[in-house]
């Protein structure tokens, strides 16, 4: 099996195709990346900007170059001596345009006797023989429908006839009476849809790749791949939605002729990625949430929990408690559909009504701590979920102690579908709400990240790194995705706040004075963002603070929005544009801090790429990227800019440190050497300073590489700086970034961090050994 040494990711879309990134392997090959690894390729709903939603397996989408685009790029590759990981979807498909979709269209026309019905996850019974699209504004819209070209239409939507349900002259509403499938409320999908879906997006529908036939014609195309040497690994999309995912995994290594795979898998503190699971690892988010907290100054941990108790109006929050409810409240709202599905599993012979059962399995998910078990992994989880639910609510007690032995056996229909829905709620009550209310410090809410745990001491994280090396030495490491809700360098300026927060205190109090938002967790969650995104657009501030409020769901949703709340965000956002008070205090803060911001930057940025794992760089983030939640993070990258610089780097040019070169040139250095003397990172060691400022500098030796990175930086120059620190050097080390050479013996860190705040030191004579 080949394994890449780094990756980096590209948005592979109408407007960056296969093409263009082909063309642009010759930067990506300079820059020092082993592997392109691209997003979803396979034909999606047209338009699309992200491919996670596929309409047509068979193929890839033509908008994004066709077969003909990644023929292009693999060899462009292959010439330059490059890997490629591709990112595949086997949980779900695009609904959204039944035509686009000829699985869906198939389904649709012909019910339960299409070829595809196997395919999709659907409760025939509870439908009454027929599938529910959420598509209409009322249940009364019926009355819109009207017939044309042989197809049912709704204004832009069309669905496909069945056969012999329609004679000339028939009314629409009678020809939708005889169709396999109902049309109604969007309002209703939320308890009476009867399909599976991507947690609740009623435009992608679940596929059951558990059954070998639908497997087969799902990933024939992905086969090909493999076949033809096309690509050299994959990316498994939402795992934990699978019915039976440590057997998908088996299949996919069979079919990919043993290639490296990877899953993006959400661990929660103590989790392990199940041993059955024939995969080299996650896609990093793990490793994301361990660079950030070991920036993150403990000392200020007390200070901003006062400032989150006074936006509460007196006390903080309890983040246990917070995630349980808003984790039943998706239970119970958009996803009370999943929850039915369940309960309608129960068999009667156990004696619990419907709605009893729903009310059980509600609580138990709503206790459940991880994403989700895979049986007979995660039974004692299970049944600590239960116990919990049972004393919360001692009215459940009968009812859950009735559910638990059908939910631990994983031959009932109801345990394999526990497992898919419990990580649905997971997300949507953790990631998607909880997230959005838990505002202390944005850093801690991140996708993968425990928010409770304030900040991680150097002692702990090497000793993750240790055990990463030696249970997960091929697992991807990560700082900014697609979907992380802040990019690295908006995390990073915001993790300073936890050395200054009572300047942040001051801060935010002014902002709230000018520029009022009447939820003070929010007011704080949306400030933090602005000054972490600062300098950014007024387009992309009001377009984070729509979506982050409605996520956040206290003062307005998605479903019922508030006028009045949002006319108010709108305002303070436009506040920070035409304000000149408000405008101001943001630009003084982030000038205050900003050379911190650009230390924890290039801190993170190179413990993640030396650390152990294989490191992935996302688009664009050679430079600084200060994205919030998507679409942001998924905007154009200017690469042209990029390739100039490195041109200029690679011609001689130092770079001042805080500059985005500076960034560029950390990266560079750092992938070149991971991919071209691999032999200086096969084990970890921690290097520990002497000195009044030790505490300051994380550093490790990767066998021969050793990395040295800034922590806490403006508590370092609020002390005096370095002084005497010192570390000892085993031998003539010469830094990658600077070009000098150090040691052997003690050296002082502020020479060797003289330039820049981090190093990256390698034997001066070149030898390995």
């Amino acid at each position: 099996m080949r394994v890449p040494a780094s990756t980096y990711r590209l948005q592979i879309r109408r407007s960056f195709t296969l093409f263009d990134a082909a063309a642009k392997v010759p930067y990506l090959k300079s820059l020092g990346a082993d592997w392109l690894y691209l997003s979803p390729i396979l034909t999606a709903e047209q338009g699309s900007d992200h491919g996670y939603d596929v309409t047509d397996p068979s193929a890839v989408d033509p908008e994004r170059g066709g077969p003909e685009g990644l023929l292009a790029l693999s060899k462009a590759a292959r010439e330059h001596g490059m890997g490629v990981l591709v990112d595949i979807v086997p949980n779900h498909v695009g609904v959204a345009s039944p035509p686009q979709n000829p699985w869906w269209w198939s389904l649709l026309a012909e019910g339960q006797a299409s070829r595809y019905a196997e395919a999709f996850d659907v409760d025939w019974e509870f439908g009454g023989g027929r599938i529910r699209l959420p598509v209409l504004g009322s249940d009364d819209d019926v009355d819109a429908l009207e017939v044309k070209d042989g197809e049912l239409r709704y204004y832009d939507h069309r669905f496909p006839l069945a056969a012999g349900s329609y004679t000339e002259g028939d009314s629409p509403r009678a020809v939708h009476d005889r169709q396999h499938y109902e049309l109604v409320s969007w309002r209703r999908a939320d308890s009476e849809l009867n399909y599976r879906r991507f947690f609740a997006v009623n435009t992608l529908a679940g596929i059951r790749v558990e059954t070998p036939g639908v497997f087969e014609e799902a990933h024939a195309e992905v086969a090909r791949w493999f076949r033809e040497g096309l690509v050299d690994g994959l990316r498994v999309d939402h795992p934990d939605g699978l019915a039976d995912p440590a057997g998908y995994l088996r299949w996919l290594k069979d079919l990919s002729g043993g290639a490296y795979i990877l899953v993006e898998k959400i661990l929660e503190p103590g989790e392990v990625l199940p041993g059955e699971f024939a995969c080299e690892g996650t896609t990093g988010y793990d490793a994301l949430a361990e660079i950030d907290r070991v920036l993150v100054d403990p000392a200020g941990e007390a200070g901003l929990d006062a400032l989150d108790a006074s936006m509460r109006g007196g006390s903080t929050a309890d983040y246990a408690e917070m995630i349980r409810g808003t984790k039943r409240m998706i239970a119970d709202g958009i996803l009370r559909s999943e929850v039915l599905r369940l309960a309608r599993l129960v068999p009667a012979s156990h004696g619990l009504a419907e709605d009893q059962a729903a009310d059980a399995i509600a609580e138990i998910i709503a206790a459940f701590p991880v994403y989700r078990s895979y049986l007979p992994v995660g039974a004692e989880v299970l049944k600590e979920a239960c116990e919990s639910a049972a004393a919360r609510r001692p009215d459940l007690e009968v009812a859950v102690g009735t559910l638990l032995p059908l939910l631990l056996d994983p031959s009932t229909a109801i345990a394999v579908r526990f497992q898919q829905t419990s990580g649905m709620v997971m997300a949507k009550g953790v990631e998607d709400t909880a997230f959005y209310r838990y505002t202390r410090l944005g850093t801690l809410t991140e996708v993968g990240a425990e928010p409770t745990e304030f900040s991680l001491a150097p002692e702990e994280f090497h000793h993750r790194m240790r055990r990463r090396l030696a249970e997960l030495p091929e697992s991807m490491t990560t700082l900014s995705t697609h979907d992380t809700k802040r990019s690295e360098d908006a995390r990073a300026r915001i993790s300073v706040i936890s050395e200054v927060p009572g300047e942040w205190t001051a801060t935010l109090g002014r902002l709230q004075e000018l520029a009022p938002v009447p939820d003070g967790p929010f007011a704080n969650l949306l400030w933090q963002a602005v000054v972490g995104a600062w300098p950014a657009s007024r387009e992309r501030l009001q377009g984070y603070a729509q979506k982050a409020a409605r996520e956040a769901g206290n003062s307005t949703t998605w479903t019922d929005p508030d006028e009045d709340f949002e006319a108010t965000v709108r305002a303070a956002v436009d506040a920070a544009f035409d304000d000149a008070r408000v405008a101001s205090v943001i630009e003084s803060f982030v000038a205050r801090t900003d050379s911190f911001a650009a230390s924890n930057s290039l801190a993170a940025k190179l413990i993640q790429l030396t650390m152990p794992g294989v490191p992935d760089v996302y688009q664009g983030t050679e430079f600084w990227d200060r994205s919030l939640t998507d679409p942001d993070n998924r905007r154009p990258v200017d690469f042209t800019r990029r390739e100039k610089e490195l041109a200029r780097l690679d011609g001689g040019l130092l770079p001042d440190a805080g500059t985005e070169a500076s960034k560029l040139l950390v990266t560079s250095r750092a992938l070149r050497l991971r991919r071209d003397r691999p032999g200086l990172f096969d084990s970890y060691t921690p290097v520990v300073a002497s000195g009044a400022a030790a505490g300051h500098l994380l550093a490790f030796d990767r066998g021969g590489a050793l990395t040295l990175a800034t922590r806490l930086p403006a508590g370092l120059e609020a002390g005096g700086g370095w002084r005497d620190t010192a570390v000892e050097l085993p031998g003539s080390l010469r830094d990658q970034l600077t070009g000098t050479t150090f040691g052997p013996g003690t050296v002082s860190v502020e020479d060797i961090l003289g330039t820049y705040p981090v190093a990256l030191l390698v034997p001066a004579d070149g030898d390995d050994s």
